[in-house]
């Protein structure tokens, strides 16, 4: 199934670009259900300490391996940003053995029914019932908030570093069309019926009605309240730049764009 939602030959295609001296994401075509061009990004922030935290890893290509040992080569954390971003969790938890694995409630037991995915001790996880106690590290928690919304489909992480105001999430916001992330494909971003929908639907231009509407009547329908309590306190970070798995990276501007994608919820929270 993996051959239908990823590249087969990852380092033709992939981006990697420095956004930051500290942040660097890995860009690549990545298709939902084998149709929607939706992309793929994983991120890598170099910590105060030295440490490398990655966040939903994309395929770790001799191309991303070289980029991480340029960048101290001192994986220290692999996240899981929800319950469907873990494809390539084993591939770099193998390499970097050392590195402590971070993932949502589930998922390590999912991960265990399929001999593709089994064997990795998860360090950190989040349920609904020990995230406002959840602790990692001291050099990790001095540079980031985060905050769990167990109550999104997907069960989301969602990460705030600190030092250069980003945002990264997986599910929460899309940001379609994937530009970036299909841009050495030579294939449009858009085309394709299905895909041409899905980016009316997941995208931030205008007034964003109907990414409001899939958030408000799907992503968060299970438990709204809770959803609405994770969404103001997200709210409340000092970020600028966001970085969605799926879709562009907003440079600037990110705090205003995620508070009129999620405004439905922010007034519900008054």
């Amino acid at each position: 199934m993996t051959s239908k939602l990823v590249p087969s030959d990852p380092s033709k295609v992939m981006v990697i670009r420095q956004l930051t001296p500290n942040i660097t994401t890995c860009s690549a075509p990545f298709l939902r259900f084998g149709r929607l061009k939706i992309g793929g990004r994983g991120t890598i922030v170099r910590l105060q300490s030295g440490a490398l935290a990655v966040f939903s890893p994309t395929a770790l290509t001799p191309e991303v391996r070289s980029t991480v040992e340029k960048m101290g080569n001192n994986v220290g954390y692999i996240a899981a940003l929800d319950f469907e971003h873990h494809i390539f969790i084993g591939e770099w938890a193998k390499a970097f053995p050392a590195a402590k694995l971070l993932g949502v409630d589930g998922l390590p037991e999912k991960r265990e029914k399929s001999r593709e995915t089994a064997g990795n001790k998860f360090h950190y996880v989040w349920t609904q019932k020990n995230k406002n106690d959840m602790k990692i590290d001291p050099e990790f928690d001095r540079e980031f908030d985060y905050e769990y919304v167990g109550s999104h489909t997907n069960k989301e992480l969602v990460f705030c570093h600190k030092p250069d105001r980003t945002l990264i999430e997986a599910d929460m916001m899309f940001n379609l069309p994937a530009h970036e992330q299909f841009s050495r494909t030579g294939d449009d971003p858009t085309s394709g019926v299905l895909t041409k929908l899905f980016v009316r639907l997941q995208n931030t231009a205008g007034a964003a009605t109907w990414q409001k509407r899939f958030v408000w009547y799907v992503a968060s329908s299970g438990d709204r309240k809770a959803f609405n309590q994770s969404v103001a306190k997200i709210a409340s970070w000092d970020f600028d730049r966001i970085i969605p798995c799926h879709g562009d990276v907003i440079e600037t501007g990110g705090k205003g764009v995620f508070q009129k994608v999620f405004e439905w919820h922010l007034n519900a929270h008054k």
